[in-house]
């Protein structure tokens, strides 16, 4: 790897060393101020080091794995219990993870050169919903969704460099677009959002431009009268003002936006199955966003899609390693960020892999599974110790020799009969 990038990605993980070692972020994550205040086998960092180790199997373990790293052992020693464990991951609050997700992305966004469109940072916005155990106060705190407890889970990712700007967790009963208002708080000046049709809505698209950023959104057909106008006149694209009308003021008013008619630009998009879709987008200039553009730019999102199949199906987010509602949101932002640190390490080596790949018939691109698997117990080292350049380049080596070629124009119909994997908390794996 050249110097720069090396110097980049030690440069970032020496931030979150010294973020995650800090005084004041101690203090600022722990319940009550009398605790992590001896030191003992679970302090602040071991604890939070922990939970970022893709816990994924028997609890007792996952912590007899995870205090035999260093080798020597033949045997992996309990050194602490899982109930010991149990009672020091209640004193420290889950935004710990939050802040160190902060941290990266900073880092990232000031260090690196990350990937455009035009000029625009593409941000894809998507939900989901997690399945949660069935304790009495997880179902307090998150709900019912039918006969079982689950959580919506929200983000907003960066398609180009695959990378997560903010994730929320909380409950059903908040629709999706509240939750991507949220977001919206770290949007601006740039920025160039990609929604699907469950989320158009004017208060939203006022939101967005009351931030100085853009947007391109799927159109539900059917729901709106100015785009169902459009559809009837043939035309390709045409730029109309969409007039709230008075629950959509109201709604504006709610939100604390402003509710006055905004131009927006609708673009018809015929798909290969033959079937019409409207995009609505702010990017008026059709010279510098000719139609050409539009179903390219549109199907940019679909990562922010396969993320969730990583933390689902990779990650597995929904193995929960504990029955309390802090647990869940300890679990859930620790899985999100050593996905995303994971994404950021692989972007040095992805440039690699593309420049290798120029002559060859397709391009090529890092076996992300594959790196994820290497990630376990090698985030607590690249995070604990001092000296990583030796990991660095053995991770590096892993990710520019397993590769995978990226297939234009291959699809997968999805398959809506199949069930989910459901987790058995009493029967996880021991390997």
């Amino acid at each position: 790897m050249p110097e720069t990038t090396a110097a980049r990605c030690t440069g970032l993980l020496t931030a979150l060393q010294q973020r995650l070692t800090s005084r004041a972020f101690l203090e600022r994550h722990r319940q009550a101020v009398k605790d992590f205040t001896r030191e003992r086998c679970l302090p602040f960092v071991v604890v939070v080091l922990f939970l970022l180790n893709l816990v994924k199997r028997a609890l007792q373990d996952e912590l007899d794995a995870f205090f035999n790293l260093e080798p020597g052992a033949a045997v992996a020693a309990q050194v602490v219990t899982k109930s010991a464990f149990c009672q020091a991951r209640l004193k420290r609050k889950a935004d710990a993870f939050v802040e160190l997700h902060q941290v990266q992305g900073a880092y990232f966004y000031a260090q690196w050169n990350p990937p455009t469109w035009h000029g625009f940072r593409l941000l894809a916005v998507d939900g989901s919903t997690l399945q949660l155990p069935a304790a009495p106060a997880i179902v307090a705190e998150f709900g019912l969704w039918g006969t079982r407890p689950l959580a919506r889970a929200s983000q907003m990712f960066d398609v180009l460099s695959k990378v997560t700007l903010d994730a929320q967790l909380g409950v059903t009963a908040v629709g999706e677009r509240e939750y991507a208002a949220g977001h919206f708080a770290q949007i601006g000046p740039g920025d160039l959002i990609l929604l699907d049709r469950g989320y158009p809505a004017f208060w939203l698209f006022s939101l967005i431009q009351t931030r100085a950023a853009d947007f391109c959104a799927r159109m539900p057909l059917g729901r709106w009268s100015v785009v169902d106008a459009f559809l009837t006149t043939g035309r390709p694209e045409q730029i109309v003002t969409l007039t709230p009308c008075a629950a959509a003021r109201a709604d504006c008013q709610t939100h604390q936006v402003p509710s006055r008619p905004l131009q927006v630009r609708l673009v018809r998009m015929t798909l290969d199955s033959g079937e019409v879709e409207v995009l609505c987008t702010s990017l008026l200039d059709a010279v510098r966003y000719p139609y050409a553009v539009f179903k390219d730019l549109y199907h940019h999102r679909w990562p922010v899609e396969e993320d969730y199949k990583v933390l689902k199906l990779r990650v597995e987010v929904e193995n929960w390693s504990g029955k309390s509602p802090l647990s869940i949101y300890q679990d859930f932002h620790a899985k999100v960020f050593t996905t995303n640190l994971t994404a950021i390490l692989a972007q040095p080596a992805q440039a690699v892999v593309a420049q290798h790949s120029q002559t060859k018939q397709y391009t090529y691109q890092v076996n992300f599974a594959h790196l994820l698997s290497k990630m376990k117990n090698t985030v607590v080292l690249l995070l604990r110790r001092t000296h990583i350049a030796d990991i660095l380049t053995s991770l590096w080596q892993i990710m520019i020799s397993v590769v995978e070629p990226i297939r234009p124009g291959r699809k997968y119909p999805r398959d809506k009969t199949t069930k989910r994997r459901r987790f058995a908390m009493t029967y996880k794996p021991l390997h």
